[in-house]
Parts: structure tokens; C-alpha cells; sequence
């Protein structure tokens, strides 16, 4: 056998092809998504409960494919408990599914909810999912799933419009303020709401 040594550039260079520049970094950084899941309520919210089992399901299988094509998957679930969490997280209804910020359902459409509306006192709306021309109280499979993969592999439409100034919904207004009346009658001694009081009011 006869060894050739082989200078680095040997080959290549006297064709002026540049292919013997140093090669670049290639960066091994994985690509990631971000899902943020927001709800008013797990413990007794059907649609909450149903909204997060869907979701679960749908990561887990799009995971499978995204982790051949280095793309991590990253997901938040954040019970938005009041006014000042709901302004935080500009909340519009729940519950919310954003991908990388975006909810991907923009209409909101909205009807009334018995377990959010026991929980709270007040009558509580919560969020209905439209998807292919039906109307569902859990969004999907299919439709978490489209919309992942569409923001991985650009089908998204660009988003160009101004954002608005955020208020909070009245119907989460509500829903907030019955649940702090609720939680000021159980803490003060006669039930009439004022936790300072002393004995009868």
C-alpha cells in the first residue's frame, strides 16, 4: 500500500473553485417552538380539562416528527387566576392555545359554561373552537396539530396588522370579581364579605 500525504488544499485550489476556504461553523443550535396553553380552570372547567387532554395528545404525536427534524418542543400551561395575570398575558378567552404568541384561532366565539359558571357565581363564557366548518367545546386533534406544524414549516400567514391596546374582557371581569367575592365570604366570620369583621356585621 502506498501512502499519500495529501496537503489540505491539495486537489481543489489550483482551480481557483474557493474550495479550499475554511469551512463555516454549522450550528447544531435545535430549533424550538413554544405553546402556551391559558385557562381559568382545571379542577372542575370541562372544556378546560378537555382542551389540555387534546393538547397533551397532540404534542406527544407531533413530537415524534419533530424531534427527527431537530425541533424541540417547549410548552407552558398557566392558570391565569386573575385581572393582573390576564393584562400580563393579554388573555382573551378561555381557554387559549398560542403557538410562538400566536392563538391559533383568532375568531374568538364564546358560549356559556355550567362549571365555570358554578365555580365562579356569575355566569362564565368560555371559549368555542371552530374548526372545518364545526363548532367544538375541545379543539381538534387535527387542529393543534395543523397549526404546529404550520409554524414550523411555514404555512403561516405573516401577521402585519398593528396590535391593539389590551382591556379585559368583561365576561373574565366578572368571572375574577365573583371569584374574590366568593373567597372574601369563606374568609370573614359572618359570611357577609368583609374579612376584617368582627363577629356579626
Amino acid at each position: 500500500m502506498i501512502e499519500k500525504k495529501s496537503s489540505e488544499n491539495e486537489g481543489c485550489c489550483s482551480s481557483n473553485s474557493g474550495c479550499c476556504t475554511p469551512e463555516k461553523n454549522v450550528s447544531t443550535q435545535k430549533k424550538s417552538i413554544n405553546i402556551d396553553f391559558l385557562y381559568l380552570d382545571l379542577s372542575v372547567c370541562a372544556p378546560c380539562q378537555g382542551t389540555e387532554s387534546i393538547l397533551d395528545e397532540a404534542i406527544k404525536e407531533v413530537t415524534n416528527i419533530l424531534e427527527f427534524t431537530g425541533v424541540d418542543v417547549v410548552v407552558n400551561k398557566v392558570n391565569v387566576i386573575n385581572e393582573e395575570q390576564a393584562i400580563k398575558y393579554r388573555f382573551v378567552s378561555s381557554p387559549t392555545i398560542r403557538i410562538n404568541g400566536r392563538d391559533i384561532q383568532l375568531e374568538v366565539k364564546e358560549s356559556n359554561c355550567k362549571t365555570c359558571s358554578d365555580l365562579s357565581g356569575e355566569e362564565t363564557d368560555c371559549r368555542v373552537w371552530l374548526y372545518q366548518g364545526g363548532e367544538y367545546n375541545a379543539p381538534p386533534k387535527g387542529m393543534i396539530i395543523e397549526a404546529i406544524l404550520k409554524e414550523v414549516y411555514g404555512g403561516t400567514v405573516s401577521d402585519n396588522t398593528v396590535e391593539e391596546d389590551y382591556v379585559v374582557p368583561n365576561n373574565l371581569k366578572k368571572f375574577y370579581s365573583s371569584l374574590e367575592i366568593k373567597k372574601l365570604k369563606t374568609e370573614s366570620p359572618c359570611g357577609c364579605g368583609d374579612a376584617n369583621s368582627k363577629g356579626c356585621c
